[in-house]
């Protein structure tokens, strides 16, 4: 039996991560303002985020394949890895605007967020357990 909350947080990431490819997708300027210097083709890469996040978000919520639900989610994980570093620049451009653009009060949640994010999205796909594993077994144990 799976914990509804597993499937609940799968729906809930698949809409959020659907979303944001929707706006990689048509609204491209505010995520190629924040693309470090050093990532070649911006434009594309933007445009090939928004359909790999589409994927993924896809991916979680169709309901035929649990292993289209894992390969969905270790993709949308990875991609979660690689736009770390536009985070970071974002969080770094935006702090030298003069007026401070965003804050930390942004920034700071946003990058501890995404850790969680991306243990969610393996969580919810049945990938890993941890730490909710160790729970399982102590109270086997007693």
């Amino acid at each position: 039996m799976t914990f509804p909350g597993k499937t609940i947080t799968r729906l809930a990431l698949a809409a959020a991560y659907g979303f944001a490819g929707f706006l990689h997708i048509t609204s491209p300027a505010p995520f190629l303002s924040i693309m470090p210097p050093f990532v070649p083709l911006p434009e594309l890469v933007v445009l090939l985020t928004g359909v790999a996040e589409m994927l993924g978000a896809l991916a979680l919520v169709q309901p035929i394949s649990a292993e289209l639900r894992r390969a969905g989610a270790v993709g949308l994980a990875l991609y979660a890895v690689c736009v770390f570093p536009a985070n970071i620049n974002h969080f770094i451009l935006d702090l030298g605007r003069e007026n401070g653009g965003l804050g930390l009060v942004y920034h700071i949640p946003r990058m501890f967020a995404q850790p969680v994010i991306i243990w969610l999205t393996l969580w919810c796909a049945s990938i890993i357990d941890w730490p909710l594993r160790h729970n399982k077994l102590r109270s086997r144990r007693k």
